[in-house]
């Protein structure tokens, strides 16, 4: 998980845990969680003036949301300006706000799960009848939840959902490993930084070992490539020819 969105409204947060949350958003923010939870009809007119208005702007101004330091150095330069662009146009195009409100609401609304759930643990019995089998089979309750290790990647300075969501996470899933990321942010350490990459799939699936295209094994020597010669450089080898002859 890479800073993972929690419901600033979930019953098992504390109100510590809810205090930290709201205090690291923006004051336009919180007002769009509020109307999402108390009033999300109003919401239409809010994303027809930001999203659907025609005007994209800065991204920390259209997605209602305050950078750290290393986020705003992202997302002020060009190749994020350029991706930016294509991604918000390609977004509103049907101009349709919805989506947009459907998403704002589930963000505050009861997901039906618990991230309790994702943790491996042994399947509860379902009724009298699975308890009693259960006193006469030596087999043990199946394991259910996800079975393999989870990490939660976590920018220290992240303004979008703050590392305070990420304390909740992990104490809903004891057994996560969390990387927590000194001095980056929401974008920065996952927005078109190959070496972040590089340290996720090392720390997922192990140092790659080997080439990543080995050459198929073959008993035949194959064939040297014949060269190829580019049309502009045949022209210039002929002039150099004519130029030889005249000298």
């Amino acid at each position: 998980m890479f800073a993972p969105m929690a419901n600033p409204y979930d019953s098992k947060m504390t109100k510590d845990e809810k205090r930290k949350i709201w205090d690291r958003w923006s004051t336009k923010r919180k007002l769009m969680h509020i109307l999402a939870r108390r009033f999300p009809s109003l919401l239409r007119l809010f994303y027809h003036r930001s999203f659907l208005s025609g005007k994209q702007g800065q991204p920390e101004s259209w997605l209602s949301l305050s950078t750290g330091k290393k986020d705003k150095t992202l997302l002020e330069a060009p190749t994020f300006n350029t991706f930016w662009e294509k991604d918000v146009a390609e977004s509103v195009r049907q101009g349709d706000a919805q989506p947009f409100v459907e998403e704002a609401v589930l963000q505050v609304s009861d997901w039906g799960f618990s991230l309790s759930d994702i943790q491996m643990q042994k399947k509860e019995d379902q009724g009298v009848f699975e308890f009693m089998k259960s006193l006469f089979s030596q087999a043990e309750r199946e394991w259910v939840g996800f079975l393999g290790p989870i990490h939660i990647w976590q920018g220290m300075d992240d303004r979008v959902v703050p590392p305070s969501a990420t304390e909740f996470a992990r104490r809903m899933v004891p057994g996560a490993t969390v990387h927590k990321l000194l001095d980056e942010g929401h974008f920065s350490y996952f927005c078109f930084c190959d070496e972040c990459h590089r340290q996720i799939f090392s720390t997922l699936f192990g140092t790659p070992q080997g080439p990543l295209n080995p050459a198929p094994e073959s008993s035949e020597v194959a064939p040297e490539p014949a060269e190829e010669t580019s049309p502009a450089y045949e022209e210039v080898a002929e002039q150099e020819q004519e130029t030889s002859g005249l000298a």
